[in-house]
């Protein structure tokens, strides 16, 4: 074991679209300084960021029906819809400087328009459809959104789902044409291309195996080099754990009061993808069903168009599946490994309140394909098994922490957890996660950087005109980023603008 070591101002643990992004705003913000990143995988976006692990769809709130929700009085609280909306256009607002600066090029190898829609059957559904429709589209963030429960329309947005469909039962869909779907992969790709042009150090093949705090107030991480074995300390000002699911462990390691009482619960999903080109041509959009009793968030049904590869694709799911494993890569070991005495009654109070998760998962991983052909069958009538395989997404791994709602609650968003002192920060969590990866990085940056802030401001600014500002509150600045955003991106302008 070699004992050498090194001093840095910062550093990345994951080459995933969050470090990506983190590094690619540091770098832009202080370009002196010293940045290093360890992944331990070949190469940049390999696990959540692949695009074959994550469902693309650029979380704008257009289409899930979860970010909505009915109130007991029967009208529909969009507040969570707003804010993601928001946070997806800070995301856009960065995309659109990075290629107007030329620090990336080509957009369209990761972001693409695709209509965002929602699909509801049965009466009751239809009418909660409505309800949002006409709560969403009052807003400015949703404007241009349309609804209809006319079978003849429908056939004109979505042939696939409609043909061959029995017209007895209550179907409705929204479609909003200013959509995305985007390529996290790619993007993530592009990102550290960028870093290591700007000198920023990547370390595949490496494992930080260890994090602790030094006398003098740095951290210092063991990370072995997974070629030849060998280890070495790394030392820096500020660390952040971007690892994915396997970041919880390592905020573990850290030993900061605040990844006390906090525990992971791993989700896997697996998609279907369409092999028949005749099929894949008959569908453009991404289209969200809505989730069953009991099925965590990041299981709503959808099927999606996807470009992979500059190739367009289909996918149908995901299904839920259970394994526990952190990440696609990871040890089975990991789920029994991160429980600890400060977690272990916060992990069996979820256990005890998600019967109905467990339970779904337990139904979910029994499924046959023919079962799995069913529930395609309810978006597409006419599919047939030999049209589909399957592909094993990314793993998730939801949040679980105690809140006022009581102990062990699980968290379906993601979560930064920071140390007081701001030297070091995690992020945990899950959907809607990479489309959202700026405003939760400015986040860190916020809390880890305060006193930078001011002398920081203008630069963010010039990065993200809306910093600071509700898009709400100003619908012309809105329109404004969405013209300049869709002219940058690549994306049809005529769509993207008002009506």
């Amino acid at each position: 074991m070699s004992n050498s070591e090194t001093k840095t101002d910062v550093i990345l643990i994951g080459a995933g679209i969050m470090s990506a992004t983190l590094g690619t705003l540091l770098k832009e913000l202080v370009p002196e300084w010293d940045i290093k990143v360890f992944e331990k995988l070949e190469n940049a976006g390999e696990e959540s960021s692949n695009e074959w692990n994550n469902a693309g769809t650029g979380h704008a709130a257009l289409c899930e029906l979860n970010y909505t929700v009915e109130k007991p009085d029967g009208s529909v609280d969009i507040s969570k819809a707003i804010k993601i909306n928001e946070q997806f256009q800070v995301s856009m607002q960065f995309w659109s400087y990075l290629v107007k600066n030329k620090l990336v090029n080509n957009p369209q190898e990761f972001i693409r328009q695709l209509p965002h829609m929602s699909m509801v059957l049965g009466e009751e559904n239809v009418n909660f459809l409505k309800k949002r429709f006409e709560a969403m589209s009052a807003n400015p963030l949703f404007q241009g959104m349309e609804f209809s429960d006319d079978p003849e329309k429908l056939m004109e947005w979505i042939p696939l789902i409609m043909e061959g469909r029995k017209w007895n039962e209550p179907i409705a869909a929204t479609k909003a044409d200013l959509g995305t779907d985007v390529n996290f992969g790619a993007l993530t790709r592009m990102l550290f291309e960028h870093l290591e042009k700007k000198n920023v150090k990547i370390n595949y093949n490496h494992s930080v195996n260890d994090i602790k705090r030094t006398n003098d107030g740095m951290w210092e991480l063991k990370v072995q080099n997974l070629f030849s074995g060998t280890v070495k300390r790394h030392t820096a000002k500020f660390v952040f754990i971007g690892g994915g699911g396997g970041s919880l462990h390592l905020l573990q390691k850290s030993g900061i009061p605040e990844g006390k009482h906090i525990g992971g619960f791993p989700v896997s999903g697996i998609f279907m993808v369409c092999n028949n080109p005749e099929v894949v041509a008959q569908h453009h959009a991404k289209v969200y069903g809505k989730a069953k009793v009991g099925a965590p968030p990041m299981s709503v049904p959808h099927l999606d168009t996807r470009f992979i590869e500059n190739e367009k694709t289909l996918l149908f799911g995901p299904f839920a599946g259970f394994s526990p494993k952190f990440l696609k890569t990871g040890s089975v070991l990991d789920l029994v490994t991160s429980v600890k005495p400060n977690n272990v009654l916060t992990m069996l109070a979820a256990g005890a309140k998600e019967m109905s998760l467990t339970k779904y998962l337990i139904q979910q991983v029994m499924l046959t394909k023919e079962q799995r052909m069913e529930e395609l069958r309810e978006f597409i009538p006419s599919a047939v098994a030999e049209d589909w395989d399957f592909v094993v997404a990314g793993q998730r791994v939801q949040v679980i922490k105690d809140t006022e709602a009581g102990k062990g609650t699980l968290q379906f968003g993601t979560e930064v957890i920071t140390g007081a002192n701001g030297s070091i920060a995690a992020l945990l969590g899950a959907s809607p996660g990479a489309s959202t990866a700026v405003h939760v990085m400015l986040e860190v940056i916020n809390k880890c950087f305060p006193e930078h802030m001011k002398e920081w401001e203008s630069k963010i600014k010039e990065m993200i005109p809306s910093y600071g500002v509700s898009l709400l509150e100003n619908p012309l600045l809105l329109k404004d980023i969405h013209t300049s955003t869709a002219q940058s991106l690549g994306l049809s302008e005529k769509e993207m603008a008002f009506s």
